[in-house]
């Protein structure tokens, strides 16, 4: 079996919420349509650790100059601090040569202005925390925002950061994690505390049993 990863963008004031959803289901074998397919590795500016909002120390698996869209199933960027400035910029460029090698990217809260600043919202539909917020950027996509939680479009995942299960759905339905049905057993348990989801999660453990 290929293993496929998922490389997930770590810097300071990463915000650690906003992403834990996506990476633990992502790494988690349970209700897998392919179960030990898939990995997630961390992927900094450089080796040297970052400190997350939460406090948490990462070391990096991945330097972001390495790093191939051909090596990857996907990008997630997560939100933090520093998008607005410069400090980030190389991986608004990475995500970049993703989305024009085919590969998707899925950027929630800050990171969403990561992608406008590199144009890749113009023509897309996407959301982001508000409308305004992305203006900053100078981008002209302003036409294709989305007033939801979280928005696929094509290879390009965009959310707010007080969405992180929409974003985790979007992230799993996109890589094929799960069955369809399976998926939305999985977004109603997680997001509404929907019994009838873990009904369903449960009754694919059994079939797969």
């Amino acid at each position: 079996m290929t293993t496929k990863t998922v490389h997930m963008a770590v810097y300071d004031t990463l915000a650690d919420w906003e992403v834990g959803a996506a990476t633990a289901h992502i790494n988690k074998p349970s209700w897998h349509r392919e179960p030990g397919t898939w990995q997630v590795k961390t992927v900094g500016l450089t080796a040297e650790p970052i400190t997350t909002m939460g406090g948490m120390r990462i070391v990096p698996d991945v330097v972001l100059a390495d790093l191939a869209p051909a090596d990857s199933a996907m990008l997630i960027l997560p939100g933090a601090e520093t998008w607005m400035g410069p400090e980030l910029d190389a991986f608004g460029e990475k995500a970049r040569e993703f989305v024009a090698a085919g590969v998707p990217v899925a950027a929630i809260c800050g990171a969403t202005y990561g992608l406008a600043k590199q144009g890749l919202l113009d023509n897309r539909k996407h959301t982001s925390n508000v409308a305004e917020f992305l203006l900053y950027s100078g981008y002209s996509g302003a036409e294709h925002y989305v007033q939801e939680p979280a928005v696929t479009d094509g290879d390009v995942i965009t959310a707010s950061a007080s969405a992180p299960f929409e974003f985790a759905r979007e992230v799993l339905g996109r890589l094929g994690v799960y069955e369809p049905h399976v998926l939305d057993g999985w977004y109603r348990l997680f997001a509404h505390a929907d019994p009838e989801g873990w009904a369903v999660l449960e009754a694919y453990d059994a079939q797969h049993a």
